[in-house]
């Protein structure tokens, strides 16, 4: 094992900008779909929560369509949008929705009833009480399935390097085809820090804006 680990170490040294590159477009490939992932699951799931059933039926949809092999909508997706990075961002964006749409529908439809009463008897309209009561309360659930997504997204763009998206997965790919264990975990360890940094620092985001009653439990 310190025989590989000391041949990925000479291979980055050797050519520092493979793994910088690769490393740079599996951050701008993975954000940039979960930021489109968040502007249509956010106010998707708001107007949801206004129509329960069909919320019901739009997420039960959505999570069927999860279970959908990456590699599987891959290839469906190939004949209309082509190889390259525009198809890899269009089905990880998919795969980004669920978990933020979820949250917010969950987060928004538990906000508890008296508060929105509350603010009823402030003689706060509709828009007034989602931006300031309904909105605050939901935000740490929100940004909790903007955390799942980013960690099942990091994880799945390894898979775009399969159709040209480019990546770390290009590195993890090549050191497969070449059976080089190095060149294997140079792609992987960064990919899975990745994952362990973004948790840590959204968990850390959901932590500062949850009010204080709710951290303690209380509502």
């Amino acid at each position: 094992m310190l025989a590989i680990l000391t041949e990925m170490v000479a291979i980055f040294q050797r050519n520092p900008s493979m793994l910088l590159i690769a490393f740079y477009e599996h951050v701008q490939l993975t954000f940039t779909s979960v930021a489109f992932g968040i502007l249509l699951s956010v106010p998707l799931g708001i107007l949801l929560t206004r129509y329960r059933k069909a919320g019901k039926i739009v997420l039960a949809v959505l999570g069927i369509l999860q279970t959908v092999p990456s590699m599987v909508m891959f290839g469906i997706m190939l004949p209309f949008t082509g190889i390259g990075k525009p198809t890899a961002m269009i089905v990880l964006t998919l795969y980004s929705i669920l978990p933020i749409l979820r949250n917010t529908y969950t987060g928004i439809s538990e906000v508890p009833e008296s508060y929105v009463e509350a603010a009823k008897g402030m003689g706060m309209n509709s828009s007034q009480i989602l931006i300031q009561v309904e909105c605050p309360v939901a935000l740490p659930v929100i940004v909790n399935g903007i955390r799942l997504s980013c960690v099942y997204i990091i994880s799945w763009a390894t898979l775009a390097a399969i159709i040209g998206g480019g990546g770390l997965g290009d590195i993890i790919y090549f050191g497969l085809a070449r059976v080089n264990h190095s060149m294997l975990l140079l792609g992987a360890i960064p990919a899975t820090l990745l994952v362990f940094f973004t948790s840590f620092v959204i968990a850390q985001v959901t932590k500062a804006v949850t009010p204080r009653g709710l951290r303690r439990g209380k509502l």
